[in-house]
């Protein structure tokens, strides 16, 4: 196996890093989080015409690049470095997957060629807190998770019309700007229970949106209340629908480790610019051997979790022609079970915001009395990291299910026992 990257994704990764050094400074990046929007439509706009990045994993036959996983999480390596304010996570990672691999072909070739293009973005609407839940990140997603009866969440009724949606749902990564959104909603009743996806225009009649106040500006969130909304059923009623998501959340955990390494990575590299500088007993402060030791563990643990993140993207991607498999509730389970992915992306994913949590912390505290004021940047990956473990972890619930995945604490038989 060579571990080295292609030209091509060499390419991907310095043209978007210039790209993003241009426009997307500290005073860039405060300007567009105080925005409506919480981004900024010109920096979204050039990383779609100038790299085509919303549609990088997108197929070349819906207007997208043909490019893979692997792509599209080095990528997002660089954009979490940056710390970019952009759609680029609901949009491109989150919802564009699920319409692939569910969606009908008149669906898709009416929404992925404008997913591709950037002209329209869109987002995953799971009733909060339960996004890694529904995602498979940190436990089955087989549970009540959309709701149901008197859990809340999101009710279906179909009608004779089609489909009508009511409920509320919160913490929804750009639920107030994105022009589509791919609603989770408990349909059947008691009887006949199960989870559904639904497609809802953002501007349609019954849609209210309000931004919401998060830990993480650079990730903003919105509050969805759906009044009786028409909805279009995304895909057939026959599709597995948890499965779809299961692998969206491979995908996700991939490419957020990746980009928990490119921020790490980013705030180590400020932190040693810094320390270099300061002085303190007439020398700069990196040149003391106990600062030296923690900078060292910190490049460890970021280099190390870079390492665990490329595998999981790489082992995220298919192998060439298995193509988006969904498979129907009518298959055996047997049929469907061999379909999850490996637990390498959870663990990737705990790894990354661990070293991300922990370069951002002894930022702010080698930066000294400048590290805790709010016009430093230094706050805003510290706030990335805890924003991302409220969201899709916490890390010991991410390695407790991919050891379950794993089957590591299985009881064993009595057969195994007594052999």
């Amino acid at each position: 196996m060579d571990a080295s990257l292609t030209p091509e994704q060499d390419e991907i990764r310095r043209t978007l890093r210039e790209l993003l050094h241009g426009r997307c400074g500290p005073r860039e990046l405060r300007a567009a989080v105080d925005t409506p929007a919480g981004h900024d439509p010109a920096l979204w706009a050039a990383l779609a015409e100038q790299l085509g990045l919303p549609g990088l994993a997108l197929p070349e036959a819906y207007g997208g690049v043909g490019c893979s996983a692997t792509e599209l999480a080095l990528a997002c390596e660089e954009t979490g470095g940056a710390l970019a304010p952009s759609p680029l996570l609901a949009t491109t990672v989150l919802t564009a997957p699920l319409i692939t691999a569910l969606g009908t072909d008149p669906q898709r070739t009416a929404l992925l060629p404008r997913l591709a293009s950037g002209t329209l973005t869109a987002t995953l609407a799971v009733p909060g807190p339960a996004l890694a839940t529904a995602l498979a990140l940190t436990g089955d997603n087989t549970g009540d998770w959309a709701g149901g009866g008197r859990a809340g969440g999101v009710q279906a009724r179909r009608t004779e019309d089609g489909w009508r949606l009511y409920g509320q749902v919160d913490q929804v990564l750009d639920g107030h700007s994105a022009g589509l959104l791919v609603v989770a909603a408990h349909a059947g009743g008691f009887a006949k229970s199960r989870t559904l996806l639904f497609l809802v225009a953002g501007d349609a009649a019954g849609v209210v949106r309000i931004r919401q106040t998060a830990l993480d500006a650079t990730r903003p969130q919105g509050r969805i209340q759906l009044r009786d909304v028409e909805a279009e059923l995304l895909g057939e009623e026959s599709a597995d629908t948890l499965t779809a998501l299961a692998a969206v959340g491979q995908l996700a955990a991939a490419a957020l480790a990746c980009e928990a390494v490119g921020a790490a990575d980013r705030a180590l590299e400020r932190t040693v610019h810094y320390v270099k500088q300061r002085e303190q007993f007439g020398r700069p402060i990196g040149s003391f051997q106990a600062v030296k030791h923690r900078l060292a563990d910190i490049y460890v643990a970021v280099q190390a979790a870079r390492s665990a993140a490329y595998y999981a993207a790489w082992a995220t991607t298919p192998p060439r022609g298995a193509g988006n498999r969904v498979t129907s509730h009518d298959e055996p389970a047997d049929a469907r079970r061999h379909t999850a992915a490996p637990p390498e992306a959870r663990l990737a994913l705990a790894q990354s915001l661990e070293a991300l949590r922990t370069a951002s912390a002894e930022a702010i505290q080698f930066h000294g009395g400048i590290g805790f004021t709010w016009e430093h940047e230094a706050h805003l990956y510290f706030k990335r990291a805890a924003g991302d473990e409220l969201l899709f972890g916490p890390t010991h619930r991410l390695r407790a299910h991919a050891a379950d995945t794993a089957g590591l604490f299985e009881t064993p038989t009595e057969q195994e026992v007594a052999v």
